[in-house]
């Protein structure tokens, strides 16, 4: 069987979608599902990291199934996410140890407060500024 056909997947903040593709980029089929985040508390945003990445496998079979195509006819696999949003997870069962920590989290400021002396070698060292929105103090946290 002819692997001609790509496979794009968005997993947006309040949204999942994936579109496939066929040989001429044509659009053969696609799923969409609305995957809003919580706010338990002020300045925290999360998504329950199972329900984010069930919705990416729902969504990629609607997608096959809207084509009446086999995902070995899926030649390449695009992706897009949100940002900096971070999922950890156990390493053993693969399943994730907390919720899903949006890019406009702000939980982890504090950490970030306690960095400030570092965060000239922080920004030389990563090319990145220090702020609650990239990942690495969401997994300190």
């Amino acid at each position: 069987m002819a692997r001609d056909h790509l496979l794009v997947i968005d997993q947006g903040t309040t949204s999942t979608r994936a579109v496939l593709y066929n040989a001429r980029l044509q659009p053969a089929g696609q799923g969409q599902t609305e995957v809003l985040p919580s706010y338990p508390r002020s300045g925290w945003v999360e998504h329950d990291a199972d329900a984010l990445i069930a919705s990416v496998g729902s969504q990629v079979t609607l997608a096959l199934l809207d084509a009446g195509v086999k995902a070995d006819r899926i030649a390449a696999i695009g992706l897009t996410n949100q940002r900096e949003t971070t999922i950890v997870w156990e390493r053993a069962t693969g399943r994730p140890i907390a919720p899903a920590l949006v890019w406009q989290d702000r939980r982890t400021a504090a950490i970030c407060d306690q960095l400030h002396s570092q965060r000239d070698w922080i920004t030389r060292s990563t090319g990145l500024v220090l702020d609650p929105y990239f990942s690495a103090t969401k997994i300190a946290w």
